[in-house]
């Protein structure tokens, strides 16, 4: 059994193994029926779904081609690592930090995981991005999230 693509491989890997985790944590919620689900009826579903989508694509990936020889590549760890750090940055920093500082730092972290790093357009991106967000959320929706830090 050869891998035809390493990216369908992975992400049908990454795919399978969050649609189960969800689907395994929604089984701590009550379901409720179709009529009137439960909390847990919505993440279940949609873990199972995510669970065989990502199996489709993981068996997709796979197959017997005579003429192409390819092997599994190891995933590359710094971009999956520094993404990670960036989400846990944000949900730690977001509430404490407020939106203008905790937006930055993460939008610069996120852009650290690529190999073309260049610290002029992430600066540019993450004004952008964090005036846009701040326009859309706080200005446009008008949810109460925090802007500034608590000290202030």
């Amino acid at each position: 059994m050869k891998i035809r693509s390493q990216v369908d491989f992975w992400s049908g890997v990454v795919f399978l193994v969050v649609g189960v985790a969800f689907a395994v944590g929604a089984t701590e919620y009550r379901m409720g029926t179709s009529a009137r689900p439960g909390p847990g009826y919505f993440p279940l579903g949609l873990g199972v779904l995510l669970a065989l989508v990502g199996l489709i694509v993981l068996v997709s990936a796979l197959g017997h081609d005579p003429d192409e020889e390819e092997r599994i590549a190891p995933p590359v760890w710094r971009p999956l690592l520094v993404v990670v750090a960036a989400v846990l940055a944000a949900g730690f920093l977001l509430p404490r930090a407020g939106m203008l500082i905790t937006l930055p730092l993460v939008i610069v972290l996120t852009a650290l995981a690529s190999s073309e790093f260049r610290l002029r357009e992430a600066l540019g991106l993450a004004a952008v991005l964090t005036t846009g967000s701040w326009l859309l959320f706080v200005v446009g929706l008008k949810l109460r999230i925090p802007v500034m830090p608590t000290i202030f």
